[in-house]
């Protein structure tokens, strides 16, 4: 791969800053500085990049995760609403990068965001059974453990006319009358929401806690967004039975092969 577009791909400048900083020598590959941009690096270089003075750890992948704010779209684009796209570093902008399935536009919570297809398509498919954990607040009577044990045994979503959705197990857990956390491992559209409403209890606020086993650490604020560590980025895509090699070849583990709530 050219150096310029390896140095681009890990958010070190636009295509232009990083050809100017190349040509004037803050680029060393091997230990001997580079002033060619269309240098083609091989995969077994990569490690030995120096910018700036400091060492490039470059993925193919670009992985986030964003504590997404109230009254926010899930989208990078709108003409009418704000979108999670002013949350994006701009020098990660114009990379592929899209959202990991969809959060309405007043929940709250993990969102994560990544331009490697393949995980965005298992993290959102039933299939891999991924959690996803929330809070909620609602209206009505307090849970109580006949619903506990209503979403532990699955049940039927008939809320739609001609309409019937089988739902997997869940787990609900009361916090007090008028909260509680619930983990699932499906994705239907505002399944959440469906869910509560069909036991009595409207949806008032909803957050997200965990997607997948990441979760926001506490300094972590709305609108904030952040790298997923590689410890976290491992942990997803073993949870959905990928494998990475160096060279950026995804590789199937698993023995077979959207998310609005």
């Amino acid at each position: 791969m050219r150096l310029d577009r390896i140095l681009s791909n890990s958010g070190c400048g636009t295509r232009s800053q990083i050809r100017d900083l190349i040509r004037a020598g803050a680029v060393s590959v091997d230990g001997r500085v580079i002033n060619d941009p269309s240098l083609h690096i091989t995969a077994d270089q990569f490690e030995s990049i120096i910018f700036r003075g400091s060492r490039l750890f470059y993925s193919q992948f670009i992985y986030l995760c964003l504590n997404k704010p109230d009254a926010c779209l899930t989208a990078l684009q709108d003409s009418r609403l704000p979108t999670v796209r002013q949350y994006i570093p701009e020098n990660l902008c114009g990379k592929g990068i899209s959202p990991v399935g969809r959060l309405d536009y007043h929940t709250t919570g993990v969102l994560l965001l990544t331009n490697d297809g393949e995980l965005n398509h298992r993290l959102t498919s039933p299939k891999y059974h991924i959690p996803k954990s929330y809070t909620i607040g609602y209206s009505g009577p307090p849970i109580d453990q006949s619903d506990v044990d209503c979403f532990a045994e699955g049940f039927v979503l008939s809320d739609r006319p001609g309409e019937e959705t089988s739902l997997a197990p869940a787990k609900l857990i009361p916090i007090d009358d008028q909260h509680c956390v619930l983990t699932i491992i499906e994705g239907r559209t505002h399944q959440v929401k469906r869910m509560l409403a069909a036991i009595g209890r409207p949806v008032q606020t909803l957050h997200r806690n965990e997607f997948g086993g990441i979760v926001l650490p506490p300094t972590q604020m709305p609108g904030d967004i952040r790298d997923l560590s590689s410890e976290e980025i491992q942990s997803l895509r073993t949870s959905c039975g990928i494998h990475y090699d160096p060279g950026g070849n995804n590789k199937d583990l698993s023995q077979n092969e959207t998310d609005l709530v």
